[in-house]
């Protein structure tokens, strides 16, 4: 068997392999989140999220609505220097906007079963 020969079955073997893959990955909730950032990102996003009173008030003063703090969580920038994370129960995590609220700070607390927005600012 040549080396061509060789080269031409490792390329089949591949491209079936990444055919087959993509066939049983396609329809299955998939995800490859393995930095720090992301997976407090879908941690909080996969738990209930409860809006606190101040919170929700705040909301209303920024004209902002669940849809940006969904937003967020999806494409936000965890602050670990602001966060608290040495608590045993529930941590405490500080995360900006991005885009149009780049400018928008949003602090959730994390506990077991569900996650609350405690408190939302604006900064300048």
């Amino acid at each position: 068997m040549t080396l061509l020969q060789r080269f031409g079955f490792f390329g089949a073997g591949l491209f079936l392999g990444i055919i087959i893959l993509i066939i049983f990955l396609s329809g299955k909730k998939t995800s490859c989140e393995y930095g720090p950032n992301a997976r407090v990102l879908k941690n909080i996003r996969t738990k209930e999220t409860i809006i606190s009173p101040k919170a929700l008030a705040q909301l209303n003063i920024l004209h902002l609505d669940t849809s940006a703090v969904n937003s967020t969580l999806k494409n936000g920038k965890v602050d670990f220097g602001e966060s608290n994370t040495k608590l045993d129960s529930c941590k405490i995590y500080t995360i900006f906007g991005k885009e149009k609220l780049a400018t928008t700070k949003f602090i959730f607390e994390n506990c077991n079963k569900q996650s609350t927005l405690l408190s939302v600012e604006y900064l300048k």
